[in-house]
C-alpha cells in the first residue's frame, strides 16, 4: 500500500468508528489512516513491570500489586475512601474521593489488587488517589502491559483507550501494505538510523526498555527522525510559499545613483558599514523582475529607518511607489516626522493615512494615493482597507511585524485589497520589506522565517554609549526619585514607565496617572507629562513632540511608548514592576534611552519575592545590551510560541518537533528540504501534507 492510499482510506473504515466517532476525530484533524499514524504520543507510562511498594519514589506513575488490609470512609475537608495495601516491602494508601457502595465493598481486606496511579506524599505516607484497579481474585492474574503505554493528544469523547485500538489497528494496516517514505535514503539525517516504519512502530508501542527519560525529552533516536522529518516538512511550506510569491513578476526597480546620493547628501549623519551592507542588499534585491521578500534585524537604535527609506527613494526614482506601515500610531508618526525630514528637501510627496483619519482628510489622503501624487504612503493597518487603492505600488515595507502575525504576514501578499499583493496595471507584485527591532534567534529565524532572506543590521551608529543597567527593590524608589531630580537638573530627560500585570488600558491609566499625580508633588520643580493609550492620537502626538522639544523633563507612559520613539537628550529610564514584562519588552523599553551620545542609564525597578525566570530576566538585562543574546535567553525562558507572539502560535504548532531542543537539526533541515525542492519535487506536497495536515496552515495564507 502506497502513502497516498493510507491517505485516502477514512477513520470511519476502522472498526468501531461510526459517525459521532469520527466527527470527534475530526475535529483532533484526524481523517484519514495516515492522520493516526501521525497523531504520536504525548508522553508514555511504564505499565509493563510491577514495583514493590517499598521502591517507590513519589511523583512516579508505577503499577503496585498487594492484599488490601483496611477499608475505611474518611471524613475530613471531603469524604473519601482510604485503603491500606500491603506487599512483602512496604504499605500504600489508595484514596478515593469520588467511589460508590460497590467499590467499597469490592475493596474489603483480604482481597488481592493490582493498581496503577502516580504515587504522591499524603498524610499517611506514599498514597495514590485515584489509581486504575484490577482484582486479583482469578487463579491467574492479567497479563502485564509488553509495551510502554502511550498516552495521545485527546478531546472530550475519545478516551485515551479508543485512540489506543484505532492507532493499533492502524498499525496491523502499516504492517501489512507499508507506507511511502517521502525522504530519500539519499538524504536521511544521520542523527537516526530509524527507517520511518520503525519510527513509527516505536513511539506508538515502545518495547519494555526504551528508554524513558530519552522519550520524555524528545531526544529517543526514533522521535529525532520524524522530528526531522517535520521540520523538513514546516520549511518546505514556507520554501514552496516563497517560490509560488517569486514565480510573479514584479516592477525592476533600477538603482538611480543621483537620487542616491542626493538622498544621502542631506542626512545629518553618516551611514555605518552594516547600514550601508544592507542597503545595498536592498537596492540589488529590488532591481530585479522578482518580488523581493526580505528581513532587516537590527537591534534597538541600529538605523533600519534610513535603509528603508534608501529602499523607498529608489522605488520613487523609478516612478512606483511605496508604502509604510507601522503597528501604532506613535511609530507610524515617528516614520513621517523622519520621513518628511528626509525626503521634503527632494521634492518627494508623502501620504498618511491611520484608522483614527475622517472626512475630507481622509479623502484627500485617498485620492493622491489613488492617483500617484503621493510618492510615499505612510500609515497603520488602516493601509489595507478595502477602500485604500495605490496608483502603481512597487515597495511595501511592513514594521515591527511580528506585532500583525504570520498569517497576516503571509495573507498581505495574496488579497487584493492589502498592498503587498495589490497588482498594478502591468499584472506586478510588488517588493517586501520587513523590519523588526526585536531579534529573532536564529533558530525561529530559520524557521519561521524561511520564505524571507534576512539581512541584520549588527552595528550601531558611533558615539552611542551602552546603556548601563541597574535592578533596584521597589523599597528604595525615593532613591531613584532623587537620581531623577539629579538628572534633569542637569539638562538631561528621563521616562518613568508604569506596568501593571492585567492587561487593561483603563487600569494601566489610571496607574500612570496616580504615578504622574505623585511625581508632580515629589519634584514640582519640573515639567511633568503623561502619555498612555487612552488619549486620543492627536493628544500623544502633541505630548511626544513636546517632549522632543526639551520641554517636558520627565515623561510618565505606559508600554505605549515600547516601540520607535526617538528622544536623544532622554538619558534615564525608569521601569516600575520590571519583572512583570518579557525580556524583549524590557529591551525595547531601554532602547527609547542612549540615543544620544551621553551616558545613559536604565532602572529596572522590582516588587519583592522574585520568581525563578522574574530574576533570570533582570539578570540578563543587567548583564547585557545584545539584544540577540537577550532573544536567546527569551527563547530559552518563554518557548518560541511566546517569543513569536500569540497571535503567531498557530503557524508553529509541531507534533513532535521542538524548535528550541532541535535546533541542532535545522542546518541539516535546510539542506534536506533545498535538495527535495531541486531533486524530488514530486515528493514536496505530500510530505507537507502529511505533517500540516488539513489546517494548511502556511499554504492557505
Amino acid at each position: 500500500m502506497t502513502s497516498q492510499s493510507l491517505n485516502s482510506i477514512g477513520v470511519d473504515k476502522l472498526r468501531g468508528v461510526g459517525p459521532q466517532l469520527a466527527a470527534k476525530l475530526h475535529k483532533l484533524g484526524l481523517f484519514t489512516l495516515q492522520d493516526l499514524l501521525f497523531h504520536l504520543p504525548l508522553r508514555y507510562i511504564d505499565r509493563t513491570k510491577i514495583t514493590a511498594i517499598g521502591g517507590v519514589q513519589p511523583l512516579t506513575e508505577v503499577v503496585i500489586e498487594g492484599e488490601v488490609r483496611g477499608n475505611d470512609v474518611v471524613f475530613g475537608r471531603r469524604r473519601s475512601l482510604v485503603c491500606r495495601v500491603q506487599d512483602h516491602s512496604g504499605l500504600m494508601t489508595l484514596r478515593f474521593f469520588h467511589f460508590n457502595q460497590a467499590q467499597q465493598q469490592g475493596l474489603q481486606p483480604g482481597t488481592k489488587v493490582r493498581c496503577f496511579g502516580e504515587v504522591r506524599r499524603g498524610k499517611s505516607g506514599l498514597e495514590m488517589y485515584h489509581p486504575e484497579y484490577q482484582l486479583l481474585n482469578q487463579a491467574k492474574p492479567p497479563a502485564l502491559a509488553e509495551t510502554l503505554t502511550p498516552i495521545y493528544p485527546a478531546t472530550e469523547g475519545v478516551t485515551q483507550q479508543r485512540i489506543r485500538d484505532l492507532c493499533g489497528q492502524t498499525l496491523k494496516r502499516l504492517e501489512q501494505r507499508g507506507i511511502e517514505d517521502w525522504m530519500p535514503a539519499a538524504l536521511s539525517n544521520s542523527s537516526s538510523n530509524y527507517s520511518l516504519v520503525d519510527a513509527l512502530h516505536l513511539l506508538h508501542n515502545p518495547p519494555p526498555g526504551t528508554a524513558l527519560n530519552l522519550l520524555a525529552e524528545g531526544e529517543h533516536p526514533a522521535q529525532q527522525r520524524l522530528a526531522s522529518e517535520e521540520l523538513v516538512a514546516h520549511h518546505l511550506s514556507l520554501l514552496r510559499l516563497r517560490q509560488k510569491i517569486q514565480h510573479q513578476a514584479a516592477p525592476a526597480l533600477l538603482p538611480n545613483q543621483a537620487a542616491t546620493e542626493r538622498f544621502l547628501a542631506q542626512l545629518p549623519f553618516t551611514l555605518t558599514s552594516a547600514q550601508q551592507r544592507v542597503a545595498s542588499e536592498i537596492s540589488a534585491d529590488i532591481s530585479q523582475p522578482i518580488p523581493m521578500l526580505r528581513l532587516i534585524q537590527g537591534d534597538v537604535g541600529s538605523g533600519k529607518t534610513v535603509v528603508a527609506a534608501l529602499g523607498a527613494v529608489q522605488a520613487v526614482a523609478n516612478g512606483m511607489q511605496a508604502a509604510l506601515m507601522a503597528p501604532t500610531e506613535i511609530l507610524a508618526e515617528q516614520h513621517r516626522v523622519n520621513f518628511e525630514a528626509w525626503l521634503a528637501p527632494l521634492g518627494i510627496r508623502i501620504a498618511w493615512l491611520t484608522g483614527k483619519l475622517k472626512g475630507k482628510g481622509r479623502e484627500v489622503q485617498l485620492a493622491a494615493i489613488a492617483d500617484g501624487s503621493a510618492q510615499i504612503v505612510i500609515g497603520t493597518h488602516a493601509l489595507f482597507q478595502e477602500a485604500v487603492e495605490f496608483h502603481n505600488l512597487g515597495l511595501t515595507i511592513i514594521d515591527e511585524q511580528h506585532r500583525f502575525g504570520v498569517h497576516q504576514r503571509l495573507a498581505l501578499r495574496k488579497k487584493g485589497a492589502v498592498i503587498d499583493a495589490a497588482i498594478d496595471e502591468e499584472g506586478s507584485t510588488p517588493h517586501q520589506l520587513i523590519m523588526t527591532a526585536t531579534p529573532i534567534p536564529r533558530t525561529l529565524a530559520m524557521s519561521a522565517y524561511a520564505d524571507l532572506d534576512c539581512s541584520v543590521i549588527d552595528e550601531l551608529p558611533p558615539g552611542r554609549k551602552p546603556i548601563e543597567t541597574v535592578v533596584l527593590n521597589d523599597l528604595r524608589r525615593n532613591d531613584v526619585i532623587e537620581r531623577v531630580r539629579a538628572s534633569c537638573r542637569d539638562g538631561r530627560q528621563a521616562y518613568w514607565v508604569c506596568t501593571l500585570i492585567e492587561e487593561s488600558d483603563v487600569l494601566e491609566a489610571q496607574a500612570a496617572e496616580a504615578t504622574t499625580q505623585e511625581l508632580q508633588l515629589l519634584l514640582s520643580e519640573l515639567s511633568v507629562g503623561l502619555i498612555h493609550g487612552r488619549l486620543k492620537p492627536k493628544e500623544k502626538v502633541q505630548m511626544m513632540q513636546a517632549f522632543k522639544a526639551g520641554e517636558i523633563n520627565l515623561l510618565v507612559a505606559t508600554t505605549v511608548i515600547e516601540v520607535g520613539v526617538d528622544v536623544p537628550n532622554a538619558s534615564l529610564m525608569i521601569i516600575e514592576n520590571s519583572e512583570r514584562l518579557g525580556l524583549s519588552q524590557l529591551h525595547q523599553l531601554r532602547g527609547r534611552v542612549g540615543r544620544g551620545s551621553q551616558s545613559s542609564h536604565c532602572v529596572l525597578l522590582y516588587s519583592a519575592p522574585l520568581s525563578g525566570n522574574g530574576a533570570a530576566r533582570l539578570k540578563i538585562m543587567r548583564e547585557t545590551n545584545d539584544g540577540f543574546k537577550i532573544a536567546e535567553k527569551d527563547l530559552e525562558i518563554r518557548g518560541p510560541g511566546e517569543v513569536l507572539g500569540t497571535r503567531q502560535t498557530g503557524d508553529m504548532q509541531f507534533r513532535i518537533a521542538d524548535l528550541q531542543r532541535d535546533a541542532h537539526l535545522l542546518p541539516e533541515v535546510k539542506r534536506m528540504a533545498i535538495k527535495l525542492l531541486q531533486d524530488y519535487a514530486d515528493n514536496v506536497d505530500p510530505l507537507i501534507a502529511r505533517w500540516l495536515g488539513h489546517s494548511e496552515q502556511y499554504g492557505q495564507a
